[in-house]
């Protein structure tokens, strides 16, 4: 589990600020890559981390700790990425003076510096492009499980968002999230044999 002390001493001294920033610096390369893979252009990616980082600014006030620090910044990457998604032309960011955007555009701009160079030179290889076929949420389920490895709680933690406060409903949707993701790992698996990938199941 990734070391989440910092942001929260920071944040129990009142520092939003320093928590925001130590926040970003942290989780900022991981959610900027998670990004690109999941809108597959690195403009559209931009987009939605400038609004992430904005939001984390913003909010870190009233974030509860009811989950971890990692999770709460998933569960804020996927309203706005479903936001970009559905009206990718409407643009409705709140004018704000310079000296309270510049400290996380300040930041935002070094974690790009930092990770963009790596995320351009990997090569999209076939496996990557079945899975741009897939629905955005499925996508989403698929990349959070396999490749940022959140357990089934917090993967049910952002895909509830709000509503995540209910345990119950917590469990539930975490069953869910199970039978989702083994139907999307067999679409993939479909995909994949269709594609000369895999070799075609034993009859």
């Amino acid at each position: 589990m990734r070391d989440e002390s910092e942001i929260h001493a920071a944040w129990m001294r009142g520092d939003m600020t320093g928590a925001s920033s130590q926040l970003l610096t942290t989780l900022g390369p991981e959610i900027l890559g998670y990004l690109v893979g999941m809108h597959g252009d690195l403009d559209k990616a931009n987009d939605v981390f400038s609004a992430f980082c904005e939001r984390i600014w913003r909010e870190m006030p009233d974030f509860q700790w009811r989950c971890s620090a990692r999770t709460w910044a998933y569960v804020i990457v996927r309203r706005i990425s479903i936001d970009h998604a559905r009206s990718e032309s409407r643009r409705t960011r709140r004018i704000q003076p310079i000296s309270q955007l510049s400290g996380w555009s300040e930041i935002a701009a070094q974690v790009r510096t930092q990770t963009m160079p790596f995320l351009q030179t990997g090569a999209r290889d076939a496996l990557r492009a079945l899975r741009d076929r897939l629905p955005p949420e499925d996508r989403m389920l698929l990349v959070l499980r396999v490749d940022r490895e959140l357990s089934w709680s917090d993967l049910a933690h952002v895909f509830l968002g709000d509503a995540a406060g209910d345990a119950a409903r917590r469990k539930q949707e975490a069953a869910r999230l199970r039978k989702r993701f083994q139907l999307v790992k067999d679409r993939l698996r479909r995909w994949m044999i269709e594609g000369g990938l895999l070799p075609p199941d034993d009859a």
